[in-house]
């Protein structure tokens, strides 16, 4: 009966982290956007409007993989299950 309720809560669990990854791509399609507008402002600046929007975009992508990644720990391999 533990071991029904940790799986369920697990599950549970995994889908709540996984809506972290709608954070990730709101911000990537924003920043992508007032790139765009910035590059149509301003043309010579676009390398380093680019790398600086590409830099962003990295670290708003670690927050969805890291919700994936604890997703996939609490789904495959986890770890609370072996306590009962």
């Amino acid at each position: 009966m533990e071991r029904a309720i940790v799986l369920a809560a697990s599950a549970i669990g995994a889908g709540i982290a996984l809506i972290a990854g709608l954070g990730p791509g709101i911000g990537q399609g924003f920043a992508a956007g007032k790139a765009c507008e910035a590059v149509g402002r301003q043309p010579e600046a676009m390398s380093q409007i680019r790398s600086t929007m590409l830099f962003g975009c990295a670290l708003a992508e670690s927050t969805g993989i890291y919700a994936l990644v604890i997703a996939a720990v609490l789904v495959f391999a986890n770890p609370l299950v072996g306590l009962l």
